[in-house]
């Protein structure tokens, strides 16, 4: 009697069933993702992706020094939304922290305030703000100028007896504010920059990834390994090519920003331009470690999603990392991005050089010599 080749067989189906369990147990990191990535996406997104800022870092220049102006101050850093960073002495040290992007804000008090304060006059302070990040300046704005108000109501209030002012001759508080390199505080000067950094570094990191996992899979890394060559020259070799495609997309990106997004480039276009070939190498480098570590495309694809994510959400290119947790905001001081969005958007909204932006550029150039020499160390011993 002939069977019946097409109709259904357990035994087939169990058999397969096996195979695939043994498969998996094979590829620890497929077995494993389905456990790891909800823990991951879960931690990142409920603890990273926050759009309510507070502790924004401020710069105080207090001319004043007074008992008034001391009182203003605990008032205005007790509300939580702003953390004085640095008492200054002048307004250049003020300019240079908020150019520099270690203080998002600037508060001056005139040295008239406690005068005027005294007398019932108008006293007047100015905030300044970094409108780079829309999203804080605005938080900047609102708060300040309630908090200003709040204050005012207070003295208002007391009738500031203890002074002998009358309510008819109170004048009140006024915060008058200013908004530095972004004054409309539109979203798009703030994402374009940044989401050149961002498609940069994907493109980059996904063209090399695949690289030596190709010549695994073909086994046509057995023919590398007979061959006189060195890692080192493989790995560079290798490289070579996507600079040249990474960074002609980078030239491409920049230029969509300028002329069809209309966003000028405000400081040196040379310096854009370097720092913008040494985040493509170290970018490139990354996805050759990537390479090195992965067995396959499948893994591969997997460790990029653990790469590419954590960048996304924790340089800042969305949402402000001064709104992040602080365990959770020192993440990103690990990833490249992070550096190369500070200095994409200095050059093009600040207008900033070298002298600002010298830690990000020498931060990157660590990353890449560091990576690099892994990503060689790495593929030398899986030749050995």
């Amino acid at each position: 009697m002939i069977k019946n080749r097409h109709g259904f067989s357990f035994k087939r189906f169990w058999s397969i069933i096996k195979k695939e369990f043994i498969q998996m147990k094979r590829d620890p990191i497929s077995l494993k993702l389905p456990f790891i990535m909800p823990v991951v996406m879960m931690l990142l997104f409920g603890y990273a992706v926050n759009t309510e800022v507070d502790k924004i870092p401020t710069a105080v220049y207090d001319l004043s020094s007074s008992e008034e102006s001391r009182s203003f101050l605990e008032q205005f850093t007790g509300s939580d939304y702003f953390v004085i960073y640095e008492n200054v002495q002048s307004e250049e040290r003020l300019e240079e922290l908020i150019k520099s992007g270690r203080a998002k804000a600037g508060l001056v008090i005139p040295g008239d305030y406690s005068h005027k304060i005294k007398n019932g006059d108008n006293a007047q302070l100015q905030l300044i703000i970094d409108g780079t990040e829309p999203t804080t300046a605005r938080t900047a704005l609102a708060s300040g100028q309630l908090i200003a108000g709040g204050f005012s109501q207070k003295y208002t209030s007391q009738g500031l007896l203890k002074y002998g002012i009358t309510p008819e001759k109170l004048a009140g508080l006024t915060l008058k504010t200013a908004v530095w390199y972004n004054p409309d505080m539109e979203s798009s000067k703030f994402t374009i920059p940044g989401l050149v950094g961002l498609i940069l570094q994907n493109i980059t990191i996904m063209l090399t990834a695949f690289a030596l996992v190709r010549e695994k899979e073909r086994s046509t890394i057995e023919q590398l390994i007979v061959t006189p060559i060195k890692p080192s020259e493989l790995i560079l070799g290798k490289l070579i090519p996507y600079i040249v495609v990474g960074y002609s997309g980078f030239l491409f990106s920049l230029a969509i920003c300028v002329w069809f997004f209309k966003i000028p480039v405000s400081g040196s276009l040379g310096l854009l331009l370097l720092l913008g070939f040494l985040f493509v190498y170290c970018s490139l480098s990354i996805g050759m470690l990537i390479s090195t570590f992965a067995k396959n495309q499948l893994q591969a694809m997997i460790v990029m999603v653990f790469v590419l994510l954590p960048s996304i959400l924790l340089s800042g290119f969305i949402f402000p990392r001064e709104a992040m947790p602080a365990a959770i905001g020192y993440i990103g001081y690990f990833i490249p991005l992070t550096y190369f969005l500070d200095i994409i958007r200095g050059i093009t909204l600040k207008g900033v050089g070298l002298d600002y932006l010298w830690q990000d550029a020498l931060a990157l150039l660590s990353f890449t010599i560091v990576i690099l020499f892994i990503a060689t160390k790495r593929f030398r011993k899986s030749l050995d």
